[in-house]
């Protein structure tokens, strides 16, 4: 399989089966080098199974996909060393400082230590958190907590950052600074693969693909999604858009 040289991410009839239950049902999408990428879909949908096949933790039961130039099937662990990943649960070591928690996952990801310093400050000054690198983690904020988890997750400077619901449990004051804060890795070229349950959130994606049973049941633009769905309805939003979507899937 090939990967578009203005692709970070390209999939081609997706499945995953477990015994006679279909989960992923040969799915198909491409995402550009430098996108913010929206992929939604409730519990259950097959949201989270891609993302495991994508990241190279498990195995496609057919179909296969290409992420950061690695084939998901033949090159997993070259795919897990290209991407970034922040999950919803905070996963970082709260009796470490985010400097203990930095130099921890620089050894995870086997950067040269000659490089150490270099990302670190780099981490630091972009998750704006160079007064606090001597805190333990469990002091700071839910806000600083969630910068210094995905500030780890780009200290090898991946290609490709998968965001797990990356904004669940945080006001939405903390939520738009987190997507400003995205905007900002967009624009260093980084390609941003996000979930989220929030549309307001979702609308600063530039192209959304919803799924519903393993299935695609709409990709573009939010608008084109929302006109698509929603057609007499010209002041529905995404929320109305997804809601409809889903409701149609499930009859």
């Amino acid at each position: 399989m090939t990967l578009s040289s203005s692709d970070s991410i390209s999939v081609t009839n997706l499945e995953k089966r477990f015994g006679d239950f279909i989960a992923v049902n040969k799915i198909s999408f491409s995402v550009k080098k430098g996108e913010i990428f929206g992929f939604l879909g409730a519990n259950g949908s097959g949201k989270s199974t891609t993302i495991r096949m994508l990241c190279g933790i498990i195995t496609p039961t057919s179909g296969g996909g290409m992420v950061a130039g690695h084939d998901i099937v033949t090159a997993p662990e070259e795919v897990k060393q290209s991407i970034g990943y922040m999950s919803q649960k905070f996963s970082l070591y709260e009796d470490l400082t985010p400097f203990e928690n930095m130099r921890f996952y620089l050894g995870v990801y086997s950067v040269e230590p000659a490089l150490w310093n270099e990302r670190i400050a780099w981490v630091l000054k972009m998750t704006r958190l160079e007064d606090a690198r001597d805190r333990l983690t469990k002091e700071l904020p839910p806000g600083w907590r969630q910068r210094l988890a995905l500030g780890c997750s780009l200290l090898h400077k991946p290609d490709v950052l998968f965001l797990d619901e990356p904004t669940s449990g945080v006001d939405p004051v903390t939520r738009r600074h987190f997507w400003n804060f995205i905007g900002q890795i967009a624009g260093e070229g980084i390609t941003v693969f996000v979930t989220t349950h929030y549309m307001d959130e979702a609308q600063f994606c530039k192209r959304i693909v919803m799924i519903n049973h393993g299935v695609i049941v709409a990709s573009g633009t939010p608008k084109e999604i929302i006109a698509a769905a929603c057609p007499r309805r010209p002041n529905a939003d995404l929320n109305d858009a997804f809601i409809a979507l889903m409701s149609r899937m499930d009859k």
